[in-house]
């Protein structure tokens, strides 16, 4: 009786279910990638908006080649651009994004005002996203200009108090078939 059961659980060993297998399924496959990075920042300290006694905007240029790959943009799908800014200073203002082309020609403005410090206040935050038609124009971008300008208020010198803090980052979404 037990080399009976023996076979008879042997013989199941060598019996399985199959079905047919699509491999055709590969071609509908497509493959999802998010990548998180810091884009710019700054800590301006209240005093840097005065020169020799008189107040004026601020402006910086950075280089922004990050789509200049074929690779990279063609499984492109979305680009989130985030910005953080915190503002101690006892003036509102308002900060300008000015994307570029390799001719410094304005593709595209993001601007939003921060109001003047007050306490327990929260950073004001900011989010663009870039898809389809304005994705494209973030693809042509090569530079990115800011522009950080005080809105009118009470004259600052050169031992004013307080900073402006801006901190951004971008969340790149590629999709890849």
């Amino acid at each position: 009786m037990n080399k009976f059961i023996a076979i008879f659980i042997f013989s199941l060993l060598f019996v399985s279910c199959s079905s047919d297998l699509n491999f055709e399924q590969v071609n509908d496959l497509s493959l999802k990638a998010t990548v998180v990075a810091n884009l710019a920042s700054f800590d301006i300290q209240a005093n840097q908006f005065v020169s020799n006694g008189t107040e004026r905007p601020l402006l910086d240029v950075m280089n922004f080649k990050v789509f200049n790959d074929v690779n990279l943009t063609n499984n492109l799908s979305r680009t989130d651009l985030f910005f953080e800014v915190n503002n101690t200073i006892n003036r509102a203002c308002t900060i300008r994004l000015y994307f570029l082309d390799g001719n410094n020609v304005e593709l595209y403005t993001i601007s939003f005002v921060v109001p003047a410090y007050m306490p327990n206040q929260s950073p004001v935050t900011k989010t663009d996203i870039f898809e389809n038609t304005k994705l494209d124009i973030l693809k042509q971008t090569q530079k990115i200009a800011f522009v950080v300008a005080l809105s009118p208020g009470i004259p600052l010198a050169d031992s004013s108090l307080g900073s402006l803090k801006m901190r951004s980052s971008a969340t790149i979404y590629f999709l890849s078939k």
